[in-house]
């Protein structure tokens, strides 16, 4: 599909064509008699940030204080999720100047320690990035320091929209659209893979939503031609305005598009145009669980994960729990049995 092509269904086409075809989609790739979910934990280790990303709500800021996670918290956090059955932990922080690459190795290397048998989900390309800039090792050589450490893949957060004019706009102190594929590009080619996101819905044009899976798609073709590692999945979810500095800009606040109308389409229109991904995440932590659900027509092969902890989404106040039992509710109500995944997509349970 050309981008000309994917922006005229996305703008002209009824939301139940789009979820017609990208279901038919869905289904062709995924015609077993199951939809996956994880069991996950997303861990915070900081909220110092020099970013300061005009749509982030978590940040510390006057009124709200700034963190460095002790490590026997976070190995706490990580027990807690062991003992429910969870197969992987994402780690994210900001980009805290008072931590240098040291701090992150040793924390990866805490966590294998601890509990060797949970993934490492960890560290998006705009903190890897900041890790590059700060230690001065090549993008190579900092990515294997990382993996040797414990790094199993790679989480897409940061990618907000691929494109440097809506990036200069929202969040101008964070790395820019080559930089965060560039991240990807080498960790691909390390046999590593990782997520891709978008988040939209803040003002950027539908050109720039479809520019956004371009990048991805063609990244995507050049690391499976590459044979080493991949994007395994795609997930989206719009700008969520709670408590953020954009929330707050009389000329911003009525771009802003967070319902399940467009959440759909989009979703939708990635299925269709990411013809080399594989999976598809449903956003419940952004949409709740009956759009979640429903997600699972319009693309979606995967829920996502219970996610025993989330703080970034529900700082903008945002506020969905859904527990493993739920999620397997829901895929079965939808006419699906439920299956448990790990990181990689491998299923591993019920």
């Amino acid at each position: 599909m050309t981008e000309s092509a994917a922006l005229g269904l996305y703008r002209r086409a009824s939301l139940h064509e789009l979820g017609e075809a990208a279901d038919e989609r869905c289904r062709r790739l995924h015609g077993e008699p199951f939809r996956t979910y994880a069991i996950d934990r997303n861990i915070n280790y900081t909220n110092i940030c020099r970013s300061r990303c005009r749509f982030c709500a978590y940040y510390a800021r006057p009124g709200r204080e700034g963190f460095v996670l002790p490590m026997d918290e976070l190995l706490t956090k990580v027990a807690e999720l062991s003992a429910a059955g969870g197969t992987h932990v994402l780690l994210q922080g900001g980009l805290n100047e008072q931590l240098g690459l040291g701090f992150h190795l040793d924390m990866l290397r805490a966590v294998r320690a601890a509990f060797p048998a949970i993934g490492l989900h960890a560290f998006s390309p705009p903190e890897i990035w900041f890790m590059h800039e700060q230690s001065g090792l090549s993008l190579p050589a900092l990515l294997e320091a990382l993996r040797q450490a414990g790094l199993d893949s790679i989480p897409g957060g940061g990618a907000e929209i691929l494109a440097d004019d809506v990036r200069r706009a929202v969040s101008p102190r964070k790395c820019t659209a080559q930089q965060w594929l560039a991240v990807m590009r080498n960790a691909h080619r390390l046999g590593m893979n990782a997520t891709a996101t978008m988040m939209y819905g803040h003002g950027e044009s539908d050109e720039r939503r479809i520019e956004h899976l371009r990048r991805l798609r063609e990244l995507q073709d050049e690391s499976l031609a590459a044979g080493a590692g991949r994007f395994t999945a795609f997930i989206c979810w719009p700008f969520q305005s709670g408590n953020t500095e954009l929330a707050a800009d009389p000329a911003a606040a009525d771009r802003f598009d967070p319902g399940a109308y467009t959440y759909l389409r989009t979703l939708a229109i990635a299925r269709l145009y990411l013809d080399n991904f594989v999976n598809v995440q449903a956003s419940w932590v952004t949409q709740g669980p009956k759009i979640g659900q429903l997600a699972l027509f319009y693309g979606a092969n995967d829920m996502g994960g219970a996610m025993m902890e989330e703080n970034v989404v529900a700082a903008a106040g945002t506020v969905h729990r859904l527990s493993p039992v739920d999620l397997a509710r829901l895929i079965r109500q939808a006419g699906w049995e439920p299956r448990q995944r790990d990181c990689q997509y491998r299923i591993v349970g019920p």
